[in-house]
């Protein structure tokens, strides 16, 4: 965006709050915006500004399920108040970190030293103190989007997953083949991680279910609704039959798809 600002304009305060909302305006409908807070009239409210400025927006209301929304909604950023029902804020932020680097902001009417360090500590990138000016949380919304997703972004430093054109970033639960791509939600994601990595090896149903449950007694009907969805993503990718059952031994990517074609 270029904007010229002459004198006239500067003495004008419309104009400096025109220019101000032009610039703060960075919201795109392709970046979403998780709401853990438990005071309804604050979520309401900063759901309807983010909302304003381009974001999808949602809110957590069952505060023992902020980790299944959370992979419900697949955000790329979480706001994330302290003082909560049942858990407090550190211990959810501690839960998102093992399974995601997106940027967590904490926001608190606490405003000690220790709760920011603790804050920082569990793995949040900022902390916010209520009562806040909504346009400040805009702006610290909009600066994390640009330095993960956007003009400031490393993405020499992404890690991917890739085997002949097949490829995955974990992180941000993306599969790619053949110019085309396709979300997957966390489980799927790391699914796929652990059949690429090991492709075209069989990888057992025990070691997957050691990956994605940390234990093996789960029903064979949960890790098969898994197997089924990568299927259809596989599917999506134009690679049907990428995915094979080996009975009585497990699943495994067989590898034999063409770069330049659909199975």
């Amino acid at each position: 965006m270029n904007i010229q600002i002459t004198r006239d304009i500067v003495d004008e305060p419309f104009y400096i709050f025109a220019i101000i909302k032009a610039l703060y305006k960075v919201g795109d409908p392709m970046f979403t915006v998780l709401i853990v807070e438990d005071d309804a009239k604050i979520a309401s409210l900063l759901e309807k500004h983010l909302q304003h400025y381009g974001y999808r927006v949602f809110s957590v209301h069952n505060f023992s399920q902020v980790i299944e929304e959370f992979k419900r909604v697949t955000p790329h950023l979480v706001l994330l108040d302290v003082n909560l029902p049942l858990y407090d804020g550190y211990y959810w932020c501690r839960q998102i970190r093992t399974i995601s680097q997106l940027p967590i902001l904490f926001i608190s009417a606490r405003n000690g030293k220790m709760d920011q360090v603790m804050a920082l500590d569990n793995g949040a990138d900022d902390f916010i103190t209520k009562p806040f000016d909504y346009d400040i949380v805009l702006a610290k919304i909009n600066s994390q989007i640009r330095r993960v997703y956007g003009e400031y972004a490393n993405n020499m430093d992404e890690r991917k997953v890739s085997y002949l054109g097949l490829t995955l970033w974990p992180e941000r639960m993306e599969l790619s083949w053949n110019e085309q791509s396709v979300k997957l939600s966390y489980k799927e994601a790391v699914l796929m991680e652990i059949l690429i990595t090991h492709c075209p090896k069989i990888v057992s149903r025990d070691a997957i279910l050691e990956k994605l449950w940390d234990e093996k007694f789960v029903d064979d009907n949960v890790l098969s609704v898994n197997v089924s969805r990568v299927r259809q993503r596989l599917s999506s990718l134009g690679l049907s039959d990428s995915l094979e059952t080996i009975r009585g031994s497990g699943y495994r990517l067989n590898g034999e798809w063409d770069s330049e074609k659909d199975i």
